[in-house]
């Protein structure tokens, strides 16, 4: 039985990332690109200013922690043992298809995260929240049924799939260590699934606040910490560079390879890895862009671009150097956690597999709370912002029992699982946007307008034809 539901799962994640994501994600974001006239690259001096902002309002988040709860979660062991995996399996080409999907993929996280802003509620304590469901609903009508299916998916997506997938990589990354002992009999999956739960049960009954501040403290110190040490290790290997850089851009478009084999292309696992790390136009970190209290949709809209760029363009592509510079020819034999441990115990010895442990440990806790953060806003709109303390309760049990089931999984159906419900939640946002594309244009027009006329811009929902029917903004 679970052979069958297995081989089902891995048939569906081949059907979705050969055909429909390929297509939806490279010609939505090139579209949005354009109209934008390339906001990811035009807007990038100006987005590292807006993340100094301060919130005004004591009651909601900042740019800048609404910035690092969307980076945990964008951040995690995805950006060690996926890009390893997509490397191991598609071979140099990968991180190639991985930077094309985070250049053209910022125009569309700059949309999706300026809806959220456009559409976003104020509560009861006058701080604001809302996310996909909610321009989801505005969308189609006012009407909630579709925002109710989206919000089941992120949470199945990211209470489920990807919380287990990072538990799951985090105790694989102890597998090289002698106390690990015969992989068959092991207790390590057992006993280290369990203290991980415990850890980010105690971390969740705190609430969304509690979530904000660990991860506004962990995610710089984590994130810089990685980057020093990939680039120390690159410098020790100066003299491979050049070759590797070489092999990623060459085999990045070995067509024979690529159409021979596509499910193992560099082609299909560059995306693959590179829209589960940086999440753009999947959904996810629109939920954190409403929570952030800014005088501009727009704002915080390029503010989720940085996100987008810190992910792949800087800590994937951290480790995708660190492994491909080490001489270590990629293979399927080789993958995941143990692929850039053994890279880095070429220059650094045993503190290589040290120090790959204490980034999933960081990695892994940052995400995982990251996750919940966006579920907890998803639960609360299915209840129609009713949702009682009993079921949060229940919620966040259930939720911290899927990491500990998650690390005692097997390496196939784990990531798939993940592709799969990060799949569904990406076809129903990138056709959403879509609808309200229109109004996220005239919001960056808005934006532009005001700074060449030498003002802060200060968004009203007049100025784009939407008045009295936002929240905020009127």
């Amino acid at each position: 039985m679970y052979q069958m539901l297995s081989s089902l799962i891995e048939n569906i994640s081949n059907f979705m990332y050969s055909y429909l994501l390929i297509i939806m994600l490279l010609a939505v974001g090139l579209y949005f690109t354009i109209r934008t006239k390339f906001v990811q690259f035009r807007y990038v001096k100006e987005a590292i200013c807006l993340v100094k902002e301060k919130s005004n309002d004591k009651n909601s988040v900042s740019a800048f922690q609404a910035l690092m709860v969307s980076t945990a979660s964008r951040v995690g062991t995805g950006n060690v043992v996926g890009v390893a995996n997509a490397i191991a399996i598609g071979g140099y080409g990968a991180v190639f298809w991985m930077w094309v999907i985070a250049l053209i993929g910022g125009a569309t996280a700059f949309v999706e995260s300026t809806l959220a802003q456009v559409y976003k509620k104020r509560d009861k304590d006058g701080g604001c929240y809302g996310g996909p469901a909610y321009y989801i609903e505005a969308a189609i009508g006012g009407k909630r049924w579709l925002g109710i299916v989206f919000s089941i998916a992120l949470i199945a997506t990211y209470a489920g799939g990807f919380n287990m997938l990072c538990s799951y990589n985090l105790i694989t990354s102890l597998s090289g260590y002698s106390f690990y002992g015969n992989p068959e009999t092991s207790l390590v999956p057992l006993i280290c699934g369990g203290l991980l739960a415990v850890l980010v049960g105690i971390c969740i009954f705190g609430g969304g606040k509690r979530i904000v501040k660990v991860t506004g403290l962990m995610v710089p110190v984590m994130g810089i910490s990685y980057i020093v040490i990939a680039i120390i290790f690159m410098v020790l290997n100066i003299g491979l560079i050049p070759e590797v850089l070489k092999n990623i851009f060459v085999s990045a478009f070995d067509f024979n390879a690529i159409f021979g084999g596509f499910a193992g292309s560099a082609l299909m696992q560059g995306i693959k890895r590179g829209l589960y790390s940086n999440e753009a136009g999947v959904g996810s970190a629109p939920n954190a862009s409403a929570a952030a209290d800014v005088s501009h949709p727009a704002k915080q809209g390029m503010v989720q671009m940085l996100s987008v760029f810190i992910d792949t363009i800087l800590v994937c592509t951290a480790t995708a150097m660190m492994c491909l510079s080490s001489g270590i020819v990629p293979s399927e034999n080789l993958t995941g956690a143990p692929f850039v441990q053994t890279a880095l115990a070429t220059k650094f010895g045993n503190f290589g597999y040290y120090f790959i442990t204490i980034a999933l440990l960081l990695f892994a806790f940052t995400t995982l709370i990251g996750n919940l953060f966006y579920c907890d806003g998803c639960i609360n709109y299915i209840a129609n912002r009713k949702a009682d303390k009993k079921t949060m309760v229940i919620f966040r049990i259930v939720a911290c029992l899927l990491i500990f089931v998650g690390a005692l999984m097997d390496f196939g159906m784990v990531w798939n699982l993940a592709d799969v419900l990060m799949g569904i939640m990406t076809i129903i946002n990138l056709p959403i946007i879509m609808i309200l594309g229109k109004t996220a244009l005239a919001v960056l027009k808005d934006y532009s307008e005001q700074r060449k006329a030498g003002k802060d811009p200060k968004f009203k929902a007049v100025s784009v034809g939407l008045k009295g029917k936002t929240d905020f903004w009127n």
